[in-house]
């Protein structure tokens, strides 16, 4: 389960910026096109903050919309999984969204 491992990086990235102090809220953002299961990484943040300042702390994680762009006609399409086909019939699709998996904020106290 690679989303232990996800989860042990977050901790890590917010544990190295709060300068020692303790934080209650972390919030991510995963894309929908990662490969990434939110809940997966819901059910590894105990474990992976356990002894460390990131522990208790809240995990709120904001799911991202798949976009890509159609190469033939221009026009975006919503993607659900990371290939798709446009209204036009054209398969060739520019990511534009929904392969980020970000840090956005955290709280400390």
């Amino acid at each position: 389960m690679h989303e232990m491992g996800i989860a042990m990086q977050i901790v890590e990235i917010a544990s190295d910026r709060c300068a020692g102090a303790r934080v209650s809220r972390v919030v991510v953002e995963i894309g929908k096109l990662t490969a990434v299961l939110p809940d997966a990484v819901r059910f590894c943040w105990g474990p992976a903050s356990e002894g460390t300042a990131v522990e208790g702390a809240t995990l709120e994680i904001r799911e991202t919309e798949g976009l890509g762009r159609c190469r033939a006609c221009g026009k975006d399409v919503v993607l659900e999984r990371p290939f798709g086909r446009c209204a036009c019939g054209c398969d060739d699709l520019e990511w534009l969204s929904g392969d980020e998996l970000k840090v956005r904020e955290m709280e400390v106290v």
